[in-house]
């Protein structure tokens, strides 16, 4: 049998030696004669291990003394609602920069809450997709803030720049890339993940925010969802998922453990070179993503003949390589190569690419 290689989107494959930890740990955590999943969130070992978590997360992510490290439920999809919740009133602007899929979706989520200012970012140049520079975007002077995703899951457009406005609160959606490259935490007033792809396991989703934007929210807002009230009860007004909330602290672990973010971004983009040099040099294959705007986490591509695209899962899956099939809304091929990806996973799925064009060729 092949050795499988995972290739979902999310949720994603975590670090085996993540996995082997919790397993050896799954009844008898640290020694403590229980599970994890037994003990209440207020117990002074859950806490100690919260605590080893932030302090891991500050450590990689080179967080600053005035940000703030919360935790919540619901996803990045439940920050498209509670961002605007939080932060904004019903005739307040905010400037949606729409990239994608998931862009687009927080700005109608966002509609609900406020005035948005939607702005396409992405054209064509020579059939391929490019993201036009930041200096370019047309946003309201008089928004509150310019929202974005920097990764785009299903199409595969990353937006490299840091973002350098003045007198502008950047609010970033890095669900699908954050820790897999240096990024300047200032340079935002708030940045959010859902877990499920280079954190941990879905259930838990992490906020970055800066202390100053943490304010009385609207009347109506959740108060689980109210960033003040979460900041107050260390992330824990309500029980928390404490399981996926460990896992999440030893995948920080194993990434410090591994050299950190440097470290890591150098083999992320060896893994993504490799996979976007076989299918420039083919006939085969065909990625629409301009260079500068191709994701190194999600590498989506077709086959120049559609027919063939369920064959090539249906092959792929046989060769012990799974979930390659993109999203519904765009079809064709997508490997999702986040920090848990070995490089043989990379050297794998080019193998077999080349075995498949070579026979249908």
């Amino acid at each position: 049998m092949n050795k499988i290689y995972n290739f979902s989107a999310g949720p994603s494959m975590l670090p085996k030696e993540v996995m082997i930890e919790a397993q050896n740990n799954f009844l008898n955590w640290n020694n403590y004669s229980y599970s994890m999943m037994e003990i209440s969130h207020r117990s002074q070992n859950f806490l100690n291990m919260v605590e080893q978590t932030e302090e891991n997360l500050r450590i990689l992510l080179n967080v600053p003394k005035n940000y703030k490290i919360l935790f919540s439920q619901g996803g990045a999809r439940g920050q498209f609602s509670v961002i605007p919740m939080n932060l904004l009133n019903k005739n307040d602007i905010a400037d949606y920069i729409c990239s994608g899929y998931w862009s687009s979706s927080a700005s109608k989520e966002a509609e609900k809450y406020c005035i948005v200012n939607k702005i396409n970012v992405v054209k064509k140049i020579d059939n391929k997709k490019i993201v036009i520079p930041m200096k370019e975007w047309k946003t309201n002077p008089n928004s509150n803030y310019i929202h974005y995703c920097q990764n785009e899951t299903i199409s595969g457009i990353f937006i490299p720049e840091e973002p350098k406005f003045i007198n502008k609160h950047i609010i970033c959606d890095l669900s699908s890339c954050i820790l897999s490259q240096s990024i300047k935490i200032e340079n935002y007033s708030l940045i959010y993940a859902s877990a499920q792809k280079n954190i941990g396991p879905s259930g838990i989703t992490l906020i970055i925010i800066k202390e100053d934007l943490i304010k009385q929210s609207k009347q109506n807002t959740p108060s689980i969802l109210d960033y003040k009230i979460l900041l107050t009860h260390d992330s824990m007004f309500n029980t928390p998922p404490t399981f996926s909330w460990y896992l999440c602290g030893l995948v920080f672990k194993w990434l410090k453990k591994n050299g950190g973010i440097k470290e890591i971004e150098k083999i992320n983009k060896k893994k993504a070179y490799l996979l976007y040099s076989l299918i420039d040099n083919s006939d085969f294959y065909i990625n629409d993503i301009h260079c500068d705007n191709r994701s190194i986490m999600n590498i989506v591509f077709r086959l120049i003949d559609p027919s063939l695209e369920l064959l090539f899962l249906t092959e792929s899956t046989n060769f012990g390589l799974l979930f390659l099939k993109n999203h519904k809304i765009l079809g064709g091929i997508r490997a999702s190569i986040y920090n848990s990806m070995p490089i043989d996973g990379i050297y794998a799925l080019i193998k077999f690419m080349i075995y498949f064009e070579k026979r249908y060729g």
